[in-house]
């Protein structure tokens, strides 16, 4: 097999001045699933009856097959000399006499490597009609949603005791920027600010958890009113949401 073929010319040595760039050129050929599939392309390309293979053509061809892609430096699988093994004894079995005590009746050499090229045929080509169907519903499916009739359910998210300790923290830090000069202490009643948080409040409209205190009464007033608004979602006499992570809290009395 020559080199190369320059304007119908072959070319059995490459030029010994002759640098070609690793990037300059790219070389696509055909490629072969292995030892099977190289020989039915081979059978195919020259048209031969699969039924009648000319064993010492076909062995010279594959032959000649392996030994340019060793002169290129490819890796060859070990299946490709076994295949070449087999075909050298088919070969070999095919050009020896038989002897005349022989039974005429004795299988083709060739007749196991014929249907395994035939059984690898079916599967190839059952391959390649997959391969031609429609992708959908095979790889890709595709999903229908009738986006009129989905009505979006919105699930407020549990208000915990230490998303109130949080909020009430900030009301504190407010507190402490308020500077107050009363010296007289005055007695707070829990069940007393409970009464003026349920005032405040009513079962229709939400308000503002922050609103319910007074930094003027200083950290000891809010605090009462904090342990009042414990003690009614104790009593379940209030209800507290937050709309998301992280947002203000709302409250209002239970209905």
């Amino acid at each position: 097999m020559p080199f190369a073929i320059v304007r119908g010319e072959a070319i059995d040595e490459p030029p010994k001045d002759l640098y070609i760039p690793p990037e300059a050129m790219e070389v696509f050929l055909d490629a072969f699933e292995g030892p099977l599939d190289l020989l039915l392309y081979l059978i195919r390309k020259q048209n031969l009856d699969i039924l009648d293979i000319p064993v010492a053509e076909i062995t010279r061809q594959y032959m000649g097959y392996i030994e340019l892609m060793r002169m290129v430096k490819l890796d060859l699988a070990a299946e490709y000399m076994v295949m070449a093994a087999m075909l050298a004894e088919i070969k070999s079995r095919m050009l020896l006499p038989r002897p005349a005590s022989e039974d005429e009746d004795e299988e083709d050499p060739r007749a196991q490597l014929v249907r395994r090229l035939q059984e690898y045929e079916r599967y190839r080509q059952a391959a390649l009609d997959i391969e031609e169907l429609p992708r959908v519903g095979r790889e890709v499916f595709l999903t229908v949603v009738d986006a009129d009739n989905v009505q979006p359910v919105r699930v407020d998210p549990n208000v915990e005791l230490n998303d109130l300790l949080m909020a009430f923290s900030q009301v504190l830090k407010r507190a402490d920027q308020m500077r107050s000069h009363v010296i007289t202490r005055e007695v707070l009643s829990i069940r007393e600010r409970m009464s003026l948080v349920l005032d405040r409040v009513n079962s229709k409209d939400f308000i503002e958890f922050d609103t319910l205190f007074t930094p003027e009464e200083g950290r000891m007033g809010m605090v009462v009113t904090f342990m009042a608004i414990l003690e009614l979602l104790k009593e379940k006499l209030l209800v507290i949401v937050q709309n998301e992570q992280f947002a203000p809290i709302h409250v209002k009395a239970s209905a």
